[in-house]
């Protein structure tokens, strides 16, 4: 007995959209324009015929999403993200390739995707449930969960115009997630929301998920992704460059790429990720004494400090802070922990805003660039930034000021270039 495998509920094949640059959008009046066209005929004509310039933001991109998988699209901005969900929602058409789509699409793009300003909070939960083919009866039966769950009760007869962006997005979310779309498109709004709302939208398309609904979640926020999604496409320059269910992986070559790229020696959370109930990290750098951030390269004696910033929601016994650092090929070099010291000699974590640094020694690390990733658990119970995995990392670069020594002016052999005491008894 044969049995035929279903097929995919999104196929994307060879698909590539060019958009064009450099022209000149200014609003001109049609008097402007004609007196213009008269004064400089060849010019004119040379604007209007002759070549522009043109740039591709997505190139040949082909992969296939099975009905009940949940999709992550990440990258830099820029990537052609945004574009590709505009794309499979139908706002924009492709240059080149095919789509197919076999179910209904409910997606959110943008705060207030589909509202209509002047219209009501109830009202537009109709017209997006019509935009999405739905019959009345079918929005009525779930209008009160998409009500009560986008928590704008008070304001449902006020026309959205006048709604807050959060208060746009919370109904906008949930108008897309409970109107019963067989594939919902989901672009980085959430950071409009705050960090109880996230949590929400994210149990809520889980959910979406596991009722064998297909979901394509564009975000910056790693950890959403990660906790998730079954497979993950990384896009670049309009180009997928990685694409695979290895979904951690993706994102831990993803983030190191990036910081390398950009040698960045600072990590702020812009994003609203890595939210939990204990400790969130605000900021991560390298900084001199005075907590100014460094400018790399530095030198092996230069004075560094680690910095750390957050605000800690909830302070548990077990609540574990530090950083881990690694050589340029990836060796753990060693992790550091507030809890290093006697207890006594901890410093204590306040609730609300705290920073925490710690230096590192002078003349310890050789010329390189270390890679270094902030931890923080419940010591032994459960990890909350597990490095290696999916936590913020920074770079550091060192460059000369090895040794005082004239034998040591380049880098020396091994990982680390420490300058020892020694002593000789003859």
């Amino acid at each position: 007995m044969t049995f035929r495998r279903e097929k995919p509920i999104i196929e994307v094949k060879h698909l590539s959209k060019e958009y064009q640059i450099g022209m000149d959008r200014t609003y001109k009046r049609f008097t402007e324009s004609f007196t213009n066209a008269v004064r400089h005929p060849v010019r004119t004509l040379r604007g209007l015929t002759g070549p522009k310039e043109t740039f591709w933001a997505l190139k040949d991109i082909n992969f296939e999403v099975e009905r009940g998988e949940v999709l992550g699209i990440i990258g830099r901005n820029g990537a052609g993200k945004s574009t590709l969900l505009k794309i499979l929602s139908r706002i924009t058409y492709p240059t080149e390739g095919e789509i197919v789509m076999r179910g209904r699409v409910g997606s959110l793009l943008e705060v207030g995707t589909g509202f209509h300003p002047e219209l009501t909070g109830r009202e537009n939960i109709y017209f997006n449930g019509a935009i999405l083919g739905m019959k009345k009866r079918e929005i009525e039966e779930k209008f009160e969960e998409i009500v009560k769950f986008s928590g704008v009760e008070k304001f449902l007869d006020t026309p959205v115009k006048r709604y807050s962006s959060g208060m746009n997005v919370r109904l906008a979310f949930s108008v897309a997630a409970h109107l019963d779309p067989e594939i919902l498109l989901v672009d980085e709004v959430l950071a409009v929301g705050d960090a109880e709302f996230q949590k929400k939208c994210l149990g809520k398309m889980g959910e979406v998920a596991s009722e064998g609904r297909t979901v394509l979640f564009v975000s910056h926020n790693m950890n959403a992704v990660e906790q998730l999604c079954g497979t993950c496409i990384q896009l670049e320059k309009g180009h997928i460059i990685q694409y695979s269910q290895d979904v951690r992986s993706v994102i831990r070559q993803y983030l190191l790429s990036q910081s390398a790229i950009n040698n960045e020696s600072k990590w702020e959370n812009k994003y609203n990720e890595y939210m939990n109930r204990w400790f969130v990290p605000l900021l991560f750098y390298i900084g001199d004494k005075n907590g100014e951030k460094l400018v790399m390269p530095v030198k092996n004696n230069d004075e560094m400090w680690v910095y750390i910033e957050g605000e800690l929601k909830e302070n548990d016994p077990a609540l574990t802070l530090g950083y881990a650092i690694y050589s340029e090929d990836g060796n753990l070099l060693y992790w550091s922990y507030l809890t290093d010291e006697n207890e006594d000699n901890w410093s204590k974590l306040k609730i609300g805003k705290n920073q925490l640094k710690s230096k590192i020694p002078k003349r310890f690390l050789n010329e390189g660039t270390y890679r270094i990733e902030f931890i923080s658990s419940l010591h032994f119970r459960q990890w909350i930034c597990e490095p290696g995995k999916n936590t913020p990392v920074i770079f550091l670069t060192i460059k000369g000021g090895l040794s005082d020594s004239s034998y040591w002016i380049a880098k020396r052999p091994g990982l680390l270039a420490p300058v020892m005491n020694w002593e000789v008894n003859n």
